[in-house]
């Protein structure tokens, strides 16, 4: 009787051991919802590999032009002529990784998008609007009659910012794009602004001009509009960086 007694109070205190133990780990933990609560660029997942320049700051070797107007390299900068068009890098498709996008506006106000999850090479400037993601530059959409699904940094009337954080022409601003399988994730100066995974609710379309509904692909080619003659954006850097994996061909 006297040994499973003992036996009954060596396992009580062990018991009671791994409580603490338990309980004090637990204290240690870092509140989940207050890290959500961050919502800057560093709280992002951390990457350790490199940023591949896309745009070699002389010429544009790798990209090709697909609808009207055009673009080229001066000073160091992509500019453009005309369009509505899009220019486009050809070597490969992206997702799960970084893209990182300088640009600046020609005058206070000016109309563009980078595009992402193109499923095909694209031969005109429609087909990428309709069936792959703009992310928008225009500060003030409320100049062509449209709402906040419309400002610098949301996939193009899709989704509603969570900061409006566009600098006019002719300040820089840093798109940085993560593209995490079906997640689009959208820092424009180093604070987040879209957050969108396929399946996220939508507003319908309002205009003939906003791209249909519907899923893209986690893999696509990218680009850079020429909206239009008067509608000017000036590209310093295009570079990417993996998440998991870079490229899929």
């Amino acid at each position: 009787m006297k040994k499973e007694v003992s036996k009954i109070l060596v396992i009580g205190l062990i018991l009671v051991f791994y409580s603490f133990q338990n309980l004090a780990f637990t204290k240690g933990l870092k509140n989940p919802e207050k890290e959500q609560l961050k919502n800057s660029i560093t709280a992002e997942k951390a990457d350790t590999g490199e940023w591949r320049q896309l745009f070699n700051g002389k010429d544009l070797e790798g990209w090709k032009q697909a609808g009207p107007g055009s673009h080229y390299v001066e000073d160091g900068l992509i500019k453009s002529h005309g369009g509505m068009g899009l220019l486009y890098w050809t070597a490969e498709k992206f997702g799960n990784c970084k893209i990182r996008i300088v640009y600046r506006m020609r005058d206070t106000l000016d109309n563009s998008g980078v595009f992402i999850r193109i499923p095909v090479e694209p031969r005109e400037a429609w087909m990428p609007i309709h069936y792959g993601y703009e992310i928008q530059i225009d500060n003030h959409p409320e100049i062509w009659k449209e709402d906040e699904y419309h400002y610098t940094g949301t996939i193009y009337s899709l989704t509603k910012p969570a900061a409006k954080v566009g600098r006019r022409g002719p300040e820089w601003n840093t798109f940085e794009i993560m593209l995490q399988g079906s997640r689009t994730v959208v820092f424009v100066n180093g604070l987040k602004v879209t957050d969108y995974t396929e399946g996220d609710p939508v507003p319908e379309r309002i205009f003939d001009w906003e791209p249909l509904r519907g899923p893209r692909p986690e893999y696509g080619f990218i680009g850079i509009q020429n909206h239009d003659e008067d509608n000017i954006v000036f590209f310093k850097e295009i570079s990417v960086k993996p998440i998991t994996r870079s490229k899929h061909k």
